[in-house]
């Protein structure tokens, strides 16, 4: 209930994308993703994320708690962008050249277009994480879509477990600080994180291996038929839902056929 009531108070649960069923918004992040993922191309990318914050106000999330979320997210675009940038294949005209590593209109374009398609898919996901309660997503899992019970189930444990985690990240920065631990500067900071993490890591581990032996133990792996507390139903507000997200990648991938940028990877 702690996890339940600290993530239901960085949203408004009255917002119209945040009463959709969860496999609804499961699906639409689906769509959107595989429509991004045939193509790196700037135009498509910067205007499916550009749609997608135009809709963020439908999901009763704040700029500020989709920041807060949003961190793990910018860690991976801003780095592979950047690698891209002055490690890609090098094509157009030169714009920087320090040797052994140069940078070019068309790297500096896929740099640009990967860290913006990270963005656009990275979006949906935040979204659909930080306004679905674990047990609805469980239930539509269960109930909607007829997935295992084992695997709805895991997923249940595992969604729960990520307001665990991050709770866990603050006590060890706290009792890090507390205990005057840490480097100054870029290079301790980075250096103390990485060992948050690897901390945080043999953490859930081992909150894992506990939590699936307890599971089993109370027959959660069962394969007989389960009932379930709460009825999950799909209603007109999904189908809406759902066809807004093909409309949305449809319109990006549009721009970026009328842009001449879009290409399929796979030809």
């Amino acid at each position: 209930m702690t996890v339940i009531s600290l993530q239901r108070s960085h949203f408004d649960a009255t917002a119209p994308l945040a009463r959709a069923n969860p496999v609804a918004k499961l699906v639409a992040s689906t769509v959107i993703a595989f429509g991004l993922l045939l193509s790196v191309d700037v135009v498509t990318a910067g205007t499916a994320l550009v749609l997608e914050l135009l809709v963020l106000p439908l999901a009763g999330l704040t700029l500020v708690a989709l920041l807060r979320r949003s961190v793990v997210v910018l860690l991976g675009a801003v780095p592979a962008g950047v690698a891209a940038v002055l490690f890609g294949v090098d094509s157009g005209a030169t714009l920087l050249d320090l040797g052994p590593i140069s940078i070019t209109e068309g790297s500096l374009a896929s740099g640009v277009a990967i860290s913006l398609r990270i963005l656009a898919i990275g979006l949906p996901g935040i979204i659909l994480l930080s306004t679905t309660d674990p047990t609805d997503l469980a239930d539509g899992l269960a109930q909607v879509l007829r997935l295992p019970s084992r695997v709805t189930l895991a997923a249940l444990a595992a969604t729960r477990l990520l307001g665990v985690m991050a709770a866990d990240w603050r006590s060890m920065s706290l009792a890090r600080r507390a205990r005057g631990l840490g480097g100054d500067g870029p290079v301790g900071a980075v250096r103390a994180a990485a060992g948050q993490v690897f901390a945080l890591l043999v953490l859930a581990i081992r909150r894992s291996t506990v939590l699936a032996t307890t599971m089993e133990s109370r027959g959660f792996g069962t394969d007989q038929p389960r009932t379930w507390a709460r009825e999950s139903r799909l209603h007109w507000v999904d189908v809406v839902v759902v066809l807004g997200s093909v409309v949305l990648i449809a319109v990006a991938i549009a721009a970026g056929v009328a842009a001449g940028t879009w290409h399929l990877l796979l030809t």
